[in-house]
């Protein structure tokens, strides 16, 4: 599975942003799928995360009731729709895919390039 992330950008605190994460390979479908992000000078962190039919989601306490994962199958795309959003979560953010992920980035196989969130204070 390969993934590239897209949708980042500036935007101002209070706004929104759509990430998408596009998809290549058949094992698609079968891998639960997450967003990290790594703000600067910090760790890398666990933002959400989706299991591979969609039923189940977890977020991080940070972003819970602001975040919102979800993918399509048939089209190969996860998303995080971020909306109320903070200084606090400027970083780059990154999808990565896993059969057996879920809140632990080391049970993710493969991951996507960054997109970059910029929220203005």
């Amino acid at each position: 599975v390969q993934l590239q992330a897209s949708g980042g950008g500036l935007v101002q605190a209070g706004g929104s942003l759509r990430l998408s994460c596009t998809a290549s390979g058949r094992a698609f479908s079968s891998h639960n799928l997450g967003w990290f992000r790594r703000a600067p000078g910090k760790e890398r962190e666990f933002v959400a995360v989706i299991n591979w039919s969609g039923s189940s989601t977890n977020y991080a306490e940070s972003v819970k009731g602001r975040f919102t994962i979800s993918r399509d199958n048939a089209k190969n795309m996860v998303y995080l729709q971020m909306n109320s959003l903070k200084a606090e979560d400027t970083a780059d953010y990154y999808c990565a895919g896993g059969r057996a992920a879920w809140r632990s980035a080391a049970l993710y196989d493969h991951w996507g390039q960054g997109t970059q969130v910029t929220v203005s204070s």
